[in-house]
């Protein structure tokens, strides 16, 4: 005897193939919804998020005179000193290291700067480093290449591809989903990973790994004990390296420790930004625009997190260039209860949180607890 349930799907199959049959290909309705990847836009943030608004400024009622500073250099150095304890512990008993590989695409100021601070903090931590720079003109297959020789190579635990990578031309870009993809789950210590960041969405799953930046922002307000539960925060900027992960982890967070905040996003096609900024109880910038936040666009007493790197020309200093965030600091100070400065603020927690991964990888690989 035929089941039930298998009845019901043979006579829903037939009835469809019915009437597949007695209607001609324009009278059968197609969905009008494109692929998802074919929606995709560029944010390009133009001229008008870049201006200084005419709302007036309201100063912070929670601070008289300016904002505390949230100083991610000491916090990440309790964290990086916790690291190396754990390091010598690992060489005393195992005589084997945490081991960390990058490569760098290209020569951009930004990732430059992120590769020597990364390069540094291994030392201090007794870390085994390796890197392997190509050229801006080298092919996806090269990039793919490198990835596979640390992915077999047992002295490294944790690989990243230092992003964004560049754009060759307008036509011509690094299929960043493709390479990423060839990057073992277990060394992925950015957190990039499409099963990392799959985890990260769905509650009740723990990705092996969080993605750096977004971690070290959630440290960041737990340290310096800012309440999170409920209150109303806006990311902007919607990137998969800050902005997406960020979100999924104020809202979400992992399954054993979830944040619970109201989240928006911005990003360049939302209208009216400073309005939705404006309720944000936590603000975290991450679009990649030099002083793009102005002092009109916060809500008084707000913490403020800027994620924003942006290297600006500067004879003066030791590299030519100096580094500014995407918040207008200097006008965040006057109406903020607490800001992360730039460079000092979240750029150090990151290196943190990509070292605190990169242990914990090793232990993984290595079975060491």
């Amino acid at each position: 005897m035929i089941p039930v349930r298998m009845m019901r799907k043979m006579v829903w199959e037939r009835s469809m193939n019915k009437l597949s049959r007695g209607l001609s290909s324009s009278q059968i309705r197609k969905p009008r919804s494109p692929s998802l990847v074919s929606l995709d836009l560029i944010d390009e943030w133009s001229s008008t998020f870049t201006r200084s608004h005419s709302h007036p400024i309201q100063k912070s009622t929670a601070n008289n005179d300016t904002a505390r500073i949230i100083d991610g250099r000491s916090a990440a150095e309790e964290i990086k000193s916790s690291i190396a304890i754990e390091v010598s512990r690992m060489k005393e008993s195992i005589g084997k290291v945490p081991g960390l590989a990058v490569i760098l695409v290209g020569q951009r100021r930004d990732s430059l700067a992120y590769v020597r601070n990364k390069i540094m903090a291994c030392h201090e931590v007794g870390f085994r480093f390796s890197i392997a720079e190509l050229p801006e003109s080298c092919t996806e297959d090269a990039v793919c290449d490198a990835l596979s020789n640390y992915n077999k190579d047992a002295s490294i635990h944790g690989i990243l591809v230092q992003l964004p990578l560049p754009q060759k031309s307008l036509e011509q870009h690094f299929d960043e989903g493709k390479i990423l993809n060839v990057l073992s789950l277990e060394k992925d210590v950015d957190g990039f990973h499409p099963l990392n960041i799959g985890n990260l969405a769905i509650q009740g799953r723990e990705p092996l790994f969080i993605p750096c930046t977004a971690k070290g922002c959630i440290e960041l307000l737990l340290s310096s004990d800012v309440e999170i539960v409920g209150k109303r925060a806006v990311v902007i900027g919607r990137s998969n390296i800050v902005g997406l992960p960020t979100f999924l982890l104020l809202q979400c967070g992992q399954c054993l420790q979830r944040h619970h905040a109201t989240v928006s996003i911005v990003h360049a096609y939302s209208e009216n930004p400073e309005i939705i900024t404006r309720e944000a109880d936590i603000l975290v910038a991450a679009a990649g625009v030099p002083n793009l936040v102005r002092g009109s666009w916060l809500k008084p007493g707000a913490v403020v997190l800027d994620v924003g790197i942006n290297p600006i020309e500067d004879p003066e200093s030791e590299h030519g260039y100096r580094l500014i965030g995407d918040v207008c600091f200097e006008e965040a100070v006057r109406i903020a209860s607490a800001v992360t400065p730039v460079p000092g603020g979240v750029g150090p927690m990151t290196v943190a949180m990509l070292l605190l991964n990169t242990l914990e990888a090793a232990k993984r690989a290595l079975c060491f607890t």
